[in-house]
């Protein structure tokens, strides 16, 4: 399960942001993953919870959005879909992958301020 060291890595990002900053706690925590990042969310989600502990993210919320893939069908055009298909979900026809992200991005960080 690479989601535990990639969780890692974002909560060693986080320490970081929470030392610079001063921050005690954080409340809340965007990710946003790309379609294609190969991280399965609740794998994620789990991760975090686990691994948070004792540090400034414990009981942060995570919050994590998937960046839509760019799609294309003969029939219906280009389409932004959240979720990797083969099919159209309009007419049910082959879909052609344009372009879809393999990024895992920290966007922002919500703290208690003190």
């Amino acid at each position: 399960m690479h989601e535990v060291a990639i969780c890692e890595a974002l909560l060693g990002q986080l320490v970081a942001l929470a030392g610079q900053h001063g921050w005690s706690r954080l409340v809340r925590v965007w990710v946003r993953l790309g379609l294609l990042s190969g991280v399965v969310p609740e794998a994620l989600e789990f991760a975090f919870t686990a691994l948070s502990a004792g540090t400034p993210a414990e009981g942060a919320e995570l919050v994590l959005e998937t960046e839509p893939g760019h799609f294309a069908c003969a029939v219906c055009g280009e389409l932004e879909l959240a979720s990797f298909d083969f099919a159209c979900p309009l007419c049910g026809g082959p879909l052609q992958l344009l372009r879809a992200g393999r990024d895992l991005l920290l966007c922002e960080v919500e703290p208690i301020l003190s």
